[in-house]
């Protein structure tokens, strides 16, 4: 009898199609360890904070605001002036009108609650406001840019570098050095971001409770909240039938702090609009039609009426203008619907005002930004020697600015 032939071995079977390392369903350990990657993120995120660091101690030798004096302001003093003086007066005396007792404060119910109480938990800790506040941007920074990473890595296309970009990208941004001061936007980011990464790998509840947390900083946790409502909305599909209305109850979650707020400041002063009234008398923030605003701006910049330090800043926050208006346009045109609404949010907010005030400062919140200018600047070469040259000298410009007290003009 012949001898049967051996069967021949099964085909291999294909690998499986790559996920997204941050959509990965990873342990909690390994999402929580921070790998080669992470600590490369680290690395420049401190590097950068070291270069702020520099610019403002040579500002201070530099530019004194005495011209003839012998010696630079204290390092930490540069920190401690603009918004800073607000949530420094909050932490300490509360929303208490206490601004006939120390001349000198008053709208200070436009500045929501998160970072003032955080400030004050810290400073039990660390007796100097200043460097507990610097504290918190410290820490705050270092989530965030993790938390950004993972998110370009998982949606831009470009992995780990389209990560690593993004990170570099915000970090040389115009308005980084507000990262780096005792200001919200580190705080929020190291909630925000989180927060839409959560929702990225389908975990709602963790979302909602850490947007809740940013809403409590910055109002636009409010627009955060209505992004994660359109990518829930965008992820029926995905879900099982019986799981799709389950996270609806977290969504709601995010407006009690603002709820609470308005609350809290009716009791206190006996008006319901006590936020926006703030905000209108300190910084004209009363509503105006879109191409009010724009035209108001435009004056501002262009037509004399004010020194060339106040005539700059307005004219940032109309190239900011149209950079987020550019962005939503590509964000819609490419369906991505969650980000978009977020954008489109802010813009109406900061763009129906008298005139355009802290749109510059808003960039730093968008994140779809700099996801998208990381994976296009990886592709081109030419637009990442573009964005260097001129996104550095603007940011050594704008922390000179801050630091010396030129900020405002």
């Amino acid at each position: 009898m012949p001898t049967a032939l051996p069967r021949p071995a099964p085909a291999p079977a294909p690998p499986p199609a790559p996920v997204p390392v941050a959509l990965r369903g990873a342990s909690r350990w390994q999402r929580v360890r921070l790998g080669a990657g992470d600590r490369d993120v680290l690395l420049v995120y401190l590097l950068t904070r070291a270069g702020l660091w520099l610019t403002a101690y040579c500002g201070a030798q530099l530019f004194p605001r005495d011209p003839q004096a012998r010696h630079g302001a204290p390092v930490l003093s540069v920190w401690e002036q603009w918004d800073w003086v607000h949530f420094q007066h909050i932490a300490e005396h509360g929303y208490s009108r206490a601004s006939d007792a120390v001349p000198g404060f008053t709208n200070e119910e436009a500045f929501f609650p998160g970072f003032p109480l955080l400030l004050r938990a810290v400073h039990t800790v660390v007796p100097h406001w200043g460097v507990a506040g610097l504290l918190i941007s410290l820490v705050s920074g270092a989530v965030a840019v993790l938390a950004l990473a993972r998110i370009a890595a998982a949606t831009g296309g470009a992995g780990a570098a389209g990560g690593r970009r993004a990170v570099l990208l915000v970090l040389l941004s115009p308005c980084a050095v507000f990262l780096a001061a005792g200001y919200t936007e580190s705080l929020f980011l190291a909630l925000a971001l989180p927060a839409w990464l959560a929702a990225l790998r389908g975990r709602w509840a963790l979302a909602a409770l850490l947007t809740t947390a940013a809403t409590a900083v910055r109002v636009s946790g409010l627009f955060l909240a209505a992004a994660l409502a359109v990518q829930f909305v965008v992820s029926l599909g995905a879900r099982p039938a019986g799981r799709r209305r389950r996270p609806l109850p977290w969504l709601a979650l995010p407006a009690l702090p603002a709820l609470a707020y308005t609350w809290y400041l009716h009791h206190l002063t006996g008006d319901w609009m006590a936020w926006k009234h703030a905000q209108e008398r300190g910084w004209n923030r009363e509503f105006h039609a879109p191409w009010e605003a724009w035209a108001n701006t435009w004056r501002a910049a262009f037509d004399g009426d004010y020194r060339t330090g106040y005539a700059l800043m307005f004219a940032a926050e109309l190239v900011a203008m149209v950079v987020g208006l550019a962005l939503l346009a590509v964000l819609l045109r490419r369906r991505r619907w969650p980000e978009a609404t977020y954008i489109a949010l802010s813009l109406w907010a900061l763009g129906t005002s008298y005139w355009y005030m802290s749109l510059p400062r808003a960039t730093l919140l968008w994140w779809p930004l700099w996801t998208l200018l990381a994976v296009w600047s990886l592709r081109r070469a030419w637009l990442t020697h573009v964005l260097v040259g001129v996104l550095a000298p603007l940011t050594t410009v704008f922390a000179l600015a801050f630091t010396t007290g030129r900020w405002a003009g």
